[in-house]
């Protein structure tokens, strides 16, 4: 036990160290990137709208944006990290070593948690210069950036196992992350659609990370929070299974 609790922590250890030693490509672009969310979206495009569920438009939006640097830099810590052991080869090291697999599993995903809280803290610290935060229920703000976070670290896993070369790592975010992201509520609420497309967005899970965020923020969504969290806690449980399943199987690992 105290064996395998080392590798965790060492797999960890080199997850973190990873992006940090390389800042100016993980945690630098999402800063900037939200920052010109909230200048264009907020600033200029907001006074134009004014309010949003009876809340100033950009207040409205920011915990969308805080939500998109979380699942954005969560899922691409793990997806580049995991595909580049598997393309150097030095990941067939770690899966004949002692380590039990869901060890392994835990320690690129709480890489990709810990890259995801800390971008969503940095775009939270950049909001303040541009809105005055209001926090309804803290609990709620961190259960659902850490879930949010961790479900989409097991994605990029899944997707980094996946991948047979580095373009097929940019497939997913490209053509199906981004637009479920734009079209999850972030930039607006729901209830500004004809009832056939609300019904069509309650295909999409990541409305209700988005709803459940502002919630916590803002004491509004458009979904029952205890809805929302029992998606989040479906797809989570789904995900890391077949995850696991995968290492465990050696399903796109072994030659």
């Amino acid at each position: 036990m105290q064996e395998n609790l080392v590798a965790l922590q060492s797999i960890l250890t080199k997850e973190v160290t990873r992006y940090f030693r390389i800042w100016i490509q993980t945690l630098l672009p999402p800063a900037i990137t939200m920052s010109l969310y909230f200048v264009i979206f907020g600033n200029l495009i907001g006074e134009k709208i004014g309010q949003m569920d009876d809340k100033p438009y950009i207040a409205y939006i920011t915990p969308g944006i805080i939500m998109m640097s979380v699942i954005t830099n969560s899922y691409s810590n793990v997806v580049s990290s995991f595909f580049s052991a598997k393309f150097q080869r030095h990941i067939e090291e770690l899966l004949v070593s002692p380590v039990p697999n869901i060890y392994i599993l835990l320690g690129y995903i709480g890489g990709g948690v810990s890259r995801g809280l800390l971008t969503g803290a940095i775009v939270t610290g950049i909001s303040l210069f541009f809105v005055d935060l209001e926090i309804h229920n803290w609990f709620v703000v961190f259960v659902v950036i850490l879930l949010t976070s961790t479900l989409f670290a097991l994605g990029g896993f899944i997707n980094a196992v996946f991948a047979k070369k580095f373009d097929d790592i940019s497939i997913v975010p490209t053509f199906i992350l981004t637009p479920l992201t734009y079209l999850g509520g972030v930039f607006y609420t729901i209830s500004l659609l004809p009832e056939f497309w609300q019904k069509v967005s309650m295909a999409n899970p990541i409305l209700y990370m988005v709803n459940a965020f502002r919630y916590g923020f803002l004491g509004r969504s458009d979904i029952a929070l205890e809805v929302a969290f029992t998606i989040i806690g479906i797809f989570i449980v789904a995900l890391f299974s077949f995850a696991l399943y995968l290492l465990n199987t050696g399903k796109g690992l072994k030659s």
